[in-house]
């Protein structure tokens, strides 16, 4: 059995009601192979990760191990996970009993991680509050509503905010999991680990894989009106003036009440949809992107190309490249 003297750090999972499984066992495989591969690099006495699970003891009374990778009655978690969720963050259970012990274990010193929906667990244990963190391009929206002064950014799939790392997408845990590696046993043994179970390093964006997703439940119907249009139309026409007619409205009201029910402005709002069409032409056909500008409403290439790369965080070709299916 390995000894004291080369674990590291112990890793603590959560388990909660419907937590991916996945994900618990991937990580705890993945830093048992990272220790492994340390201990191949530097000898038996090389350091490695402990790993536990931990779950809300059947009593409701305290959070009790039910999984040791190197059994030990005292346990010191210096990092604990909270894994992703396999339904979506509104139909989550209360965990009171795990979230009042992560903020106690933070307190202690304890750096807490999640991965996906697990972020909702680090705020409602309160440990969101003035910081930065990531979710689900898909939960931004609600990670945000539910925990105002929480800083939430999608655009990146790992955020190391020292003592709080988030991660983003469901199966993130790999990134999460390679971050820990690389800063408990080093670049070398990470970038090992990474290329034995063929992932990417962490350093990966969630930008090419969200997708634009309008707000449509704010009860605005004369915006609702002009949102549905603009969909059908493919926002080729985003005039201002036009837009407010079509609303019925005065345009600086038009403009202030678009604003509040979709969060953008709306030549924002335009090359959203816009960039959404183009992503679904790179994806299924094989047209020129210079066409595919021209179809979705760009006269000028360059400047298509510009835009969907700001947006999407790829150019045109990369995207395609990357998401792209064989079409004959």
């Amino acid at each position: 059995m390995t000894t004291g003297k080369q674990i590291v750090a112990e890793i603590g999972l959560l388990l909660y009601p419907d937590v991916q499984l996945a994900a618990v066992y991937g990580l705890t495989d993945l830093f048992r192979i990272a220790g492994e591969m340390s201990q191949e690099r530097g000898g038996p006495d090389a350091p490695v990760i402990r790993v536990s699970h931990w779950r809300q003891a059947a009593d409701g009374a305290g959070v009790e191990c039910v999984f040791d990778s190197h059994p030990d009655p005292l346990h010191d978690p210096s990092h604990l996970i909270a894994p992703p969720s396999l339904i979506m963050p509104a139909r989550m259970q209360p965990m009171n009993g795990l979230t009042s012990w992560l903020a106690e274990r933070h307190g202690e010193g304890a750096t807490l991680c999640s991965v996906c929906a697990g972020a909702f667990l680090l705020g409602e244990a309160g440990l969101l509050e003035g910081r930065e963190a990531t979710t689900h391009w898909a939960f931004a929206k609600e990670l945000a509503a539910r925990f105002p002064a929480a800083r939430v950014d999608t655009d990146r799939m790992v955020i190391d905010d020292g003592d709080l790392i988030t991660a983003g997408g469901i199966l993130a845990w790999t990134d999460l999991g390679l971050t820990l590696v690389e800063r408990l046993l080093g670049p070398s043994v990470m970038l090992e680990t990474a290329r034995f179970l063929l992932v990417d390093p962490p350093g990966r964006t969630q930008q090419p894989y969200g997708h634009f997703v309008p707000r449509l439940d704010h009860g605005d119907a004369a915006i609702l009106k002009v949102q549905h249009w603009l969909q059908a139309s493919g926002a080729r026409d985003h005039d201002v003036p036009a837009l407010a007619k079509r609303a019925g409205l005065e345009e600086r009201t038009f403009l202030r009440r678009f604003r509040k029910a979709t969060g953008l402005r709306p030549t924002e709002y335009a090359q959203q949809v816009r960039i959404a069409k183009a992503r679904e032409a790179l994806e299924l056909s094989r047209r020129p992107v210079a066409q595919i500008a021209w179809d979705v409403g760009y006269e000028d290439a360059s400047a298509f190309r510009k835009l969907f790369q700001r947006i999407t965080g790829l150019a045109p070709a990369d995207y395609r490249r990357r998401f792209g299916v064989a079409v004959a």
